[in-house]
């Protein structure tokens, strides 16, 4: 199983993660197995967003024994009221969901203290100021949260969380429909089966790519939610590019973004980790998102590099994607950020390299002018 490093928090997190939503659907030895499953194939983290006393329990009883193996987001502000989940910051019931959360997971230290649901303004406004923040600070101070990390769903208010300093990582919905999708609308829309995409949309929102653009910079580690859009890319009638994907390519999509560590994904069946798990001996075209969403028939992403990979080989083995991705990044600011020269100057081989033999460019599903971005890429880290 690959690692990656879960931004400043110094945590090698595997890129395949478990979302544990889905556990409380099954009966419980079942899902008990089900993670530890995933424990002897590699997965290290795991997500617990949910309230529910059958899912806290079923992760506490499946993590005895190798606790240690495990990285768990933990959130605060997801309680249990009245047998429903409620998100909220009123400390009468922020505390003791805490509490029960430590106590079913038979743990005395949760190593991701999650902000739970930051999705507008107001309410990362009122945090700053309120006694949940003092809590969650206080629990940090004393060692039961290790690392405090937020889940959003919102790219504006997430980059103002980024750029706070209160943050070491992000629990964020990424996928390439949400991509496309401007700030301010609701998760639940976004998911409901009678959501209806633009007919004008084209690459990227500028909002999202600003935020990934400065999680790689201020090195604030990214685990993904709703990869798989809640398996609605799953479906062509369904999906907002008339055309499906796989698993395996929202994925790879995902981990593809900068700034992402892991992608949490859901699962029923030992059957379907090891779908996700097949990701990391997959062959390239069975990754490959691109020429599906370069030939779907809505919306477009044409001329812009989605850094998937098809201009390779290069015959002076340049990761051209990676170049791309740099420059992107580093073209949103008005001064290169330190960070991302850094980044690129470590890579092998440089921009400046580039024979402007236009191979790639023949590969490319998106009509990137790649040869020409490598120049400009010279001129910017380089002279």
């Amino acid at each position: 199983m690959n690692k990656r490093m879960l931004g400043k928090t110094g945590i090698l997190v595997s890129e395949i993660g478990f979302g544990g939503e889905w556990l409380e659907r099954h009966p419980e030895e079942e899902s008990i197995e089900l993670i530890r499953y995933a424990s002897k194939k590699g997965i290290n983290i795991i997500d617990c967003w949910m309230p529910d006393p059958k899912s806290r329990d079923i992760i506490g009883k499946a993590i005895q024994g190798n606790r240690e193996q495990w990285y768990v987001q933990g959130h605060l502000g997801s309680t249990w009221q009245d047998g429903q989940y409620v998100r909220t910051r009123e400390m009468k019931y922020v505390k003791p969901a805490f509490e029960d959360l430590l106590e079913r997971l038979q743990t005395d230290y949760i190593d991701l203290g999650m902000i739970h649901f930051v999705d507008t303004l107001e309410d990362w406004e009122y945090i700053q100021t309120s006694d949940f923040l003092k809590y969650v600070k206080e629990l940090q101070k004393k060692g039961i949260i290790r690392h405090i990390g937020m889940s959003s769903h919102n790219p504006v208010v997430a980059k103002i969380a980024v750029k706070s300093g209160l943050i070491e990582m992000l629990l964020f919905s990424v996928n390439p429909a949400f991509n496309m999708l401007p700030a301010g609308e609701k998760l639940d829309d976004l998911l409901s089966e009678n959501y209806k995409y633009g007919e004008n949309l084209s690459g990227i929102d500028t909002e999202r790519a600003e935020l990934y653009r400065l999680c790689e910079e201020e090195n604030i580690g990214i685990t993904v939610m709703k990869g798989f859009a809640g398996g609605r890319l799953f479906d062509a009638d369904r999906s907002p590019f008339g055309v499906s994907l796989t698993p395996l390519q929202c994925i790879h999509y995902a981990l593809t973004r900068p700034g992402v560590a892991s992608i949490m994904c859901g699962y029923d069946t030992v059957e379907q980790v090891e779908e996700a798990l097949y990701y990391e001996e997959a062959r390239e075209t069975e990754k490959d998102y691109a020429s599906v969403l370069a030939n779907a028939p809505l919306h477009s992403y044409k001329g812009e590099c989605t850094y998937c990979g098809h201009c390779k080989p290069c015959p002076v083995d340049l990761d051209i994607a990676m170049i791309n991705k740099y420059y992107d990044l580093a073209i949103m600011q008005p001064e290169v950020p330190a960070t991302i020269k850094s980044h690129y100057m470590l890579l092998e081989h440089k921009a400046s390299e580039c024979l402007e033999c236009h191979a790639c460019e023949t590969r490319c599903p998106f009509n990137v002018s790649n040869s020409e971005r490598m120049k400009k890429a010279k001129e910017l880290f380089e002279e």
